[in-house]
């Protein structure tokens, strides 16, 4: 039997704060009052964490809105928070991509890898995303940070990206997969203070083992993140 020849290291598949971007799109609340495929607090807390993720590693972020002052009101706040000195790029289209100020954005970044999350996830999401694997972008879609009207819809939306090769990644693992390393010690504390707040049970079991270990509790955290 041959044996499997490796050179080891990361695949080249991993997402990196040198290699991605993210771009979100019409997290509004005209949009998430119809958003039924996710509790609508917990899809403000899970697009606003990874807008902190992306905000920690400095991956360049770009901010698109649909109607803004006509029918679906301004982006999240705590989104725009994340990020005050962003106004986002507002369209008339439901594809992003069909936008050329959202294109030619994206496009300034000089990534590849296209990390992306929208509401809904069957209309703006899967349009966007399908427009840029056809520009060949590796896109990776993040599953809860979007939603969509039912939960079937959003499920039929994940597949048919899917399908067409977008990548479905959790807001979590992005964060993770940015940090990779907890020797990366300039990111460390940023990425715990997100998970406590943003992370749910993760979030709790860092708190915890900060209270419970005191001063061993780092070593404890790293433990938490494998």
């Amino acid at each position: 039997m041959a044996s499997i020849m490796g050179k080891g290291g990361p695949s080249q598949r991993l997402l990196t704060p040198q290699n991605s971007m993210l771009l979100l799109i019409d997290h509004q609340p005209q949009m998430a009052f119809a958003s039924h495929s996710i509790d609508v607090q917990l899809l403000v807390n899970n697009v606003t964490g990874l807008a902190k993720s992306a905000k920690i590693f400095k991956v360049p972020t770009i901010l698109t809105t649909v109607a803004a002052k006509s029918f679906s009101g301004p982006i999240f706040s705590n989104v725009q928070e994340v990020f005050p000195e962003y106004n986002p790029i507002d369209r008339t289209t439901m594809n992003s991509w069909e936008d050329p100020k959202v294109v030619e954005a994206v496009k300034q970044t000089d990534r590849k890898k296209l990390v992306m999350a929208a509401l809904w996830t069957e209309v703006c999401l899967a349009t966007a995303a399908l427009s840029a694997l056809d520009d060949g972008f590796e896109v990776y879609i993040v599953t809860d940070a979007s939603a969509g009207v039912t939960v079937e819809a959003h499920e039929m939306a994940i597949q048919r990206m899917v399908q067409a090769g977008a990548v479905p990644v959790t807001w979590l693992q992005v964060l993770l997969e940015w940090q990779r390393d907890w020797a990366r010690q300039e990111t460390y504390n940023a990425v715990m203070s997100v998970a406590k707040e943003h992370a749910g049970g993760y979030g709790l079991g860092i708190n915890y083992a900060k209270a419970m270990l005191g001063e061993h509790a780092s070593e404890a955290q790293k433990e938490l993140g494998k």
